[in-house]
């Protein structure tokens, strides 16, 4: 068995074609079936449908998949501490965080865990949770760092990965105001120009997070089941930081983490859009795979797990301890 294979398989079930995964692991599509077929029949059993246009994975393909992908990472974490045994490549502790957290948190929490990182080099890949969440699967990065919630959909199950939570946060409602104070005046109380939940005569436009940002999951899903319901019409989906821009304009309503608006909120420039109902109270997490690591990496990970990176963090609430 050939581990081009198992890229391949990969490659197929993730862009959900053979043709768009042959480009991507630049082979020919007839070389990329031939090499399906071969792993098939080393497995005894289809990984694919093959009877309609859209290409699917079978039963036994759903069930491969995440071997296959424990297997590659493990065979990436193994060379890592081949070279690493053999000196070949200087100690890096690489971290896939989200763009939010990139911008804010990571900055202070890494600078005062220099005593846990014991020397050696830190790598910052930013990107929207699905990105970081498949560096970490990929085995390209050592730990992930994002939001978190108990209803977040992710395909980092508790069985291959662990998860340590660092800071506590909250996710509120916001809105601009519905007019500007007037200095020198006394003026009643000024109210967020857009309040949930709106109504079904006059929804609310709902400034919506981009479809691979883990904030918008958990926006979604405490949404689907809130009661009473918000009445909202999606009109711009965009990254946490752009959102917040597009709320003080006044373009709408969206939800952001207390630890980035609260400068907003204590000017006025920004509003609460509704109660407290409205929160969704989340945590700033580390993310790593239960498979080892690399000595540096493990020598970070129990500090993390013990509260000594990072100290206060830059706008999120510090986790009990």
């Amino acid at each position: 068995m050939d581990l081009v294979w198992l890229e391949d398989f990969i490659a197929i079930a993730e862009e959900g074609g053979f043709s768009r995964a042959a480009e991507r692991r630049h082979v020919t599509q007839p070389a990329l079936s031939r090499r399906i077929r071969s792993l098939e029949e080393w497995l005894g059993t289809p990984l694919f449908e093959r009877s309609t246009h859209t290409i699917t994975l079978t039963a036994a393909g759903e069930s491969f998949r995440p071997v296959a992908e424990d297997v590659l990472r493990r065979i990436l974490v193994g060379r890592e501490e081949a070279l690493e045994v053999a000196r070949l490549k200087a100690e890096t502790i690489t971290f896939a965080a989200t763009h939010s957290l990139s911008q804010t948190f990571f900055a202070e929490w890494i600078r005062n865990s220099d005593g846990a990182r014991a020397g050696a080099a830190v790598q910052l890949v930013a990107s929207n949770f699905a990105g970081c969440e498949k560096l970490l699967l990929d085995a390209q990065a050592h730990f992930m760092l994002a939001h978190y919630h108990p209803s977040l959909v992710s395909r980092l199950d508790m069985d291959r990965f662990q998860r340590v939570d660092l800071a506590t946060d909250v996710l509120i409602p916001i809105s601009a105001p519905s007019t500007r104070p007037t200095r020198g005046r006394r003026s009643k109380k000024v109210q967020p120009r857009y309040a949930l939940p709106g109504a079904s005569g006059a929804p609310l436009p709902y400034l919506a997070y981009h479809p691979g940002s883990g904030v918008g999951r958990l926006v979604t899903s405490f949404l689907a089941v809130k009661d009473p319901a918000a009445w909202l019409v999606p009109g711009f989906a965009a990254p946490v930081m752009l959102l917040i821009d597009m709320a003080r304009e006044g373009r709408g309503v969206t939800w952001a983490p207390m630890s980035l608006v609260r400068a907003d909120l204590d000017s006025g420039r920004l509003l609460r859009a509704g109660g407290g109902e409205w929160d969704i109270p989340i945590s700033v997490s580390l993310f790593r795979t239960r498979a080892r690591m690399t000595r540096a990496a493990e020598t970070f990970w129990n500090a993390a797990r013990k509260g000594r990176p990072g100290g206060k963090s830059a706008g999120a609430t510090p986790r009990a301890r």
